[in-house]
C-alpha cells in the first residue's frame, strides 16, 4: 500500500522567503503564521558547535572579504541575523515539522540533539543525498525522519530504491518536475514518501498535486496552502 498523505505537507522554502530575507526568525514565523505546516532551511555547524540555519557557507561580503559560518560562533552568527536551530524552537515552538539540508556531516549529530532536546525529533525531516549519511541517523534515532534529496534519472529509479530501503530512508526528494507518475507509483510501492521542491510557481504546485506527492516545497506558503486547500475542496480524482 502506498504511503502517501494524500494532503501533502507544505514546506514554507528557508521559510517565507518570498516576502522575508531568507532563513531568518521573521520568516520562520511568517511562515508558520501563512498557515505553513512545515518549514525548510539548512544547517550549518558554528565554530563554537552550534547548529545554525543559513544556506550559504560564506555570508555577504562585509569589507573585502566574506566570512565563513563555521568559523563564526552563533553569538557573532546572530548578530549578522542567523539564527542558531534551538531559537528557532524558542521563537516559534516545536509543532511544525522541519526539513533540514544537512550542509556538512559535522552538523548531524549536533542537529538531532537540538531536536531532542525540543522534543521535536519525530517532526525532524534530515535531508541529504549521502545514504551512509542518513544511515548513520538512522542507527541512532529511531524517531528522526530520513530524506534523500537528490537528482535522479527515470531509468535509475529501480536500482536505487533497494538502497532507499536499506538506509531507512523515508522519502525521496526530487525538484518538481523530476517526477512523473510511474515514479511515484515505484516510490509509493516501495513503502517511501515522494517529496517536491522548487514549487515556487501555481502550475508546479498543480503538477505536484495532481501526481500525489507527500510534500511541497515553496518560497510561497501563504499561496502553497491557499492552492492545496483549493485542492482539498475540489477532491482528489
Amino acid at each position: 500500500m502506498a504511503p502517501s498523505r494524500r494532503v501533502p505537507i507544505t514546506f514554507a522554502h528557508r521559510g517565507a522567503s518570498g516576502y522575508l530575507p531568507e532563513n531568518t526568525l521573521g520568516a520562520f514565523r511568517l511562515a508558520l503564521e501563512q498557515g505553513a505546516e512545515g518549514i525548510e532551511s539548512d544547517v550549518w555547524l558554528s565554530r563554537d558547535g552550534i547548529p545554525v540555519l543559513v544556506h550559504d557557507r560564506l555570508l555577504p561580503a562585509e569589507g573585502a572579504r566574506r566570512p565563513s559560518v563555521t568559523r563564526l560562533t552563533a553569538t557573532q552568527l546572530r548578530e549578522r541575523d542567523v539564527p542558531a536551530m534551538a531559537d528557532l524552537y524558542a521563537e516559534c515552538g516545536s509543532e511544525f515539522e522541519l526539513s533540514l539540508d544537512i550542509e556538512s556531516s559535522d552538523v548531524a549529530d549536533a542537529m538531532l540533539d537540538v531536536a531532542e532536546a525540543a522534543g521535536a525529533s519525530r517532526r525532524l525531516w534530515a535531508c541529504h543525498d549521502d545514504l551512509q549519511l542518513l544511515r548513520g541517523l538512522r542507527t541512532r534515532s529511531d524517531e528522526v525522519r530520513l530524506v534523500c534529496s537528490t537528482h535522479l534519472e527515470p531509468r535509475s529509479l529501480a536500482a536505487f530504491l533497494p538502497r532507499l530501503a536499506d538506509a531507512g530512508v523515508d522519502a525521496l526528494n526530487l525538484r518538481w518536475s523530476g517526477w512523473d507518475a510511474a515514479m511515484l507509483e515505484q516510490v509509493h510501492a516501495a513503502g517511501i514518501l515522494a517529496f517536491g521542491w522548487d514549487a515556487h510557481m501555481p502550475r508546479r504546485v498543480a503538477r505536484l498535486l495532481d501526481l500525489g506527492v507527500d510534500a511541497i516545497y515553496s518560497d510561497f506558503p501563504d499561496r502553497l496552502v491557499e492552492q492545496v486547500r483549493a485542492w482539498q475542496r475540489v477532491g482528489p480524482e
